[in-house]
């Protein structure tokens, strides 16, 4: 019998890593699909609530937050784009040029979540930022998102073009603050046990399996 598990998953769509748990995330959980079931939450954090709308250069973003070299810089691009594609999911580091604010992105993954379409929007502001270099700031961009990923696209402009859920999303990225989580992606599954980083398909696949043996059926 299947066990039934909760994953919240903590993460921006800026975040590189994001991008790589969640594919390993997602082998993992088809890995072990005859055993474990999963509902998948996402939940928001902003690397950079502070980005100006025009965001900044990625290179000089990343030597003044963390002091890289540009050769540690290349090194640490290149680890990243094949570990994406140990999961299956393509950088075009070439395309990705500036750092963006995130904030309204996460508006309409709430939204989206209420409508059942928030793992479809996740997964392709994913694609369009780090895949296309496309702005996740951009309200055209969010819409024409939100829309290719069968979301209704009036209300996706109605909801930019206002602040509704921004204080659920001030609230969840709070909550999650408070309980220690600064660095994502972080995985908190059944809303006890975590898993930080982007880590390796096995490394999922024996959490869910050993978190599982002490779940209640579904």
């Amino acid at each position: 019998m299947k066990k039934q598990l909760t994953i919240d998953f903590v993460s921006d769509v800026s975040c590189p890593w994001c991008a790589i748990g969640l594919g390993a995330l997602q082998q993992a959980l088809a890995n072990v699909g005859d055993r474990v079931e999963a509902q998948l939450h996402f939940q928001p954090f902003e690397l950079n609530p502070q980005m100006p709308a025009e965001g900044q250069d990625i290179g000089e973003h990343i030597r003044q937050k963390y002091g890289s070299s540009d050769s540690e810089f290349a090194r640490t691009r290149e680890a990243i784009r094949q570990r994406g594609a140990e999961v299956g999911f393509h950088f075009n580091m070439d395309a990705r040029g500036r750092i963006y604010n995130t904030f309204d992105a996460h508006r309409l993954l709430h939204w989206a979540a209420l409508e059942g379409r928030q793992l479809e929007l996740k997964q392709a502001l994913l694609r369009a930022y780090f895949g296309e270099g496309r702005n996740p700031s951009d309200p055209a961009v969010l819409i024409d998102i939100a829309a290719a990923c069968g979301l209704d696209r009036t209300r996706a402009q109605a909801i930019l073009e206002s602040d509704e859920y921004a204080e659920a999303v001030r609230e969840q990225e709070e909550f999650f603050l408070d309980r220690g989580i600064h660095s994502v992606p972080a995985i908190i599954i059944n809303q006890r046990h975590l898993i930080s980083g982007g880590q390796p398909v096995e490394v999922f696949e024996r959490a869910l399996l050993q978190i599982a043996a002490e779940a209640t059926p579904a």
